[in-house]
């Protein structure tokens, strides 16, 4: 699972000097229930009324069988709040590695 792979490596992210956070669409109690299960270090927030999904694009049309799940994808944000990189999560277990990478590489390492 993704987040698990974020989990695992959040010391490198935390060396890279990059916040982790996770938004879902479910309630809060799912969330928190569902990081404490899976001991996640970082926040998992909730989106409940799709604003954030619709913001950034993860949310699906109303019709779509899925439109309970937002879409997979990761937003690497620089400080400055700029987007610097979007991710269309396919390889869940690599995924983390991907944007440690990407992290070194804009810091110019």
């Amino acid at each position: 699972m993704e987040g698990q792979g974020f989990r695992d490596r959040t010391p490198q992210f935390e060396e890279a000097n990059a916040v982790i956070v996770g938004i879902s669409f479910d309630t809060p109690d799912k969330n928190k229930a569902f990081a404490d299960n899976e001991n996640f270090p970082y926040r998992l927030l909730s989106d409940v009324d799709h604003q954030v999904g619709e913001a950034y694009g993860t949310a699906r049309p109303p019709d779509d069988d899925w439109a309970a799940v937002a879409r997979r994808w990761t937003f690497l944000i620089d400080p400055d709040g700029v987007v610097r990189k979007v991710y269309d999560v396919k390889d869940f277990g690599g995924h983390p590695d991907e944007v440690l990478a990407d992290l070194k590489q804009l810091a110019g390492q």
